[in-house]
């Protein structure tokens, strides 16, 4: 296993992850100065939004992908990165 077959997917996660991490803080932000009552349905809806997204690319990713390691490494991987943006969020904004 090299890291350079993987750099595609690894720069394409990381830009999945920094878009859905932006979208929750500015969503935030602009619930917070609009309507702040409605934060935890928003932050609800964020997370259920969030979590169909990666479950939807582990999803795809594993449906076509050629080796069941990589399936599987990958999944790890991005459920890691997942639980990262999560806390990182979570922590930014609370």
């Amino acid at each position: 296993m090299n890291i350079e077959d993987y750099k595609l997917e690894i720069f394409l996660s990381v830009l999945f992850f920094t878009l859905l991490g932006v979208t929750y803080v500015k969503g935030y932000d602009l619930v917070k100065a609009k309507s702040p009552e409605h934060l935890p349905q928003f932050y609800m809806a964020m997370a259920t939004i969030r979590m169909v997204l990666v479950l939807t690319v582990i999803g795809l990713y594993t449906w076509f992908a050629d080796n069941r390691d990589d399936a599987i490494r990958f999944a790890i991987i991005f459920i890691i990165m997942y639980a990262i943006m999560m806390v990182v969020t979570l922590s930014m904004r609370h």
